[in-house]
């Protein structure tokens, strides 16, 4: 799960070919604008200096302790993590808590942080548009459209597969598509079922279950799915439908990574300059075995 570099500047490469993280942050936000995070979230640059040089760029889904040591001992100027590490309040940073030290790390290190989450799920080119073009899914539109947005600009997508697939076939080709982690894929629904519509959301997006259903999707693929939620869903479901399939909420991010890191390395070299930009392949999913039965 790694995207090869680009060639990393050698030591005749003058200051003005590497960009500044502001520089950096400018092209960030024309990929994923701000605007389009939920109220709710955190997003932004969390640790950094803006008039720093950025050499080198690293991407990953969680900043967690394996990746922010990655990134801070590879030289790593500027790691961008999907998920906020300070999503909730503090009222301190002392380094002897996981999210203190990690800041400390980040800073002792010179490594900025900038958290692209739901705005990174919203925008054209996000972390649904990749699952969904992951997927095979044609003529795809938001399930909750951005209210200041474009009109391909929100949270999930809706769309339809080329051919119809029943619920086991379209199970097995997200299984494919994912990453390997221990979850895997649960699938709710029969499994001979056709499936034709399909509505998604990466990560978390049980608050869409009543959007997927309005849409007349037959299946609604997320992450984290919830005990109620789920049985209240498929007690509500018109004959059975939408089918539900429950995946693993790292796996169905990571995907948008080495799009990302593509789009960002892609539109600074547009501006001129000379950058590394590379995606870990941590592993952060937090499970590392299932029993299933008769295993």
């Amino acid at each position: 799960m790694s995207l090869s570099p680009a060639p990393r500047p050698d030591d005749t490469t003058t200051d003005s070919q590497v960009p500044t993280l502001d520089e950096v942050l400018d092209a960030a936000e024309e990929l994923w604008p701000r605007s389009l995070a939920e109220s709710w979230d955190a997003v932004g640059l969390v640790t950094g200096r803006r008039d720093a040089l950025v050499r080198r760029i690293n991407f990953a889904v969680d900043p967690v302790r394996a990746v922010i040591e990655e990134a801070a001992s590879s030289g790593t100027d500027l790691l961008i993590t999907h998920h906020p590490l300070l999503l909730r309040g503090v009222t301190s940073v002392e380094a002897g808590q996981f999210k203190g030290e990690m800041v400390h790390r980040l800073i002792e290190s010179g490594c900025a942080l900038l958290t692209a989450h739901t705005n990174g799920d919203s925008a054209i080119g996000g972390v649904n548009d990749v699952l969904a073009e992951a997927l095979g899914l044609e003529d795809t539109a938001p399930l909750a459209p951005a209210e200041d947005g474009l009109a391909a600009e929100g949270l999930g997508r809706i769309g339809t597969l080329p051919e119809p697939l029943t619920l086991g076939e379209f199970a097995a080709r997200v299984f494919s598509v994912l990453p390997a982690v221990a979850g895997g894929v649960r699938a709710a629904g029969d499994r001979d079922g056709l499936v034709l519509r399909v509505a998604l959301c990466g990560g978390a997006g049980d608050s869409l279950l009543g959007a997927a259903a309005e849409e007349g999707a037959d299946v609604f693929l997320t992450a984290d799915l919830r005990h109620h939620p789920a049985s209240e869903a498929r007690e509500a479901a018109a004959e059975g439908r939408p089918y539900l399939i429950d995946v693993s909420h790292f796996a169905s991010e990571w995907l948008w990574l080495p799009t990302a890191a593509q789009a960002l390395h892609r539109a600074l070299t547009d501006r001129g300059y000379d950058v590394e930009v590379a995606v870990s392949g941590i592993n952060t999913d937090p499970w590392d075995f299932v029993l299933t039965p008769g295993h």
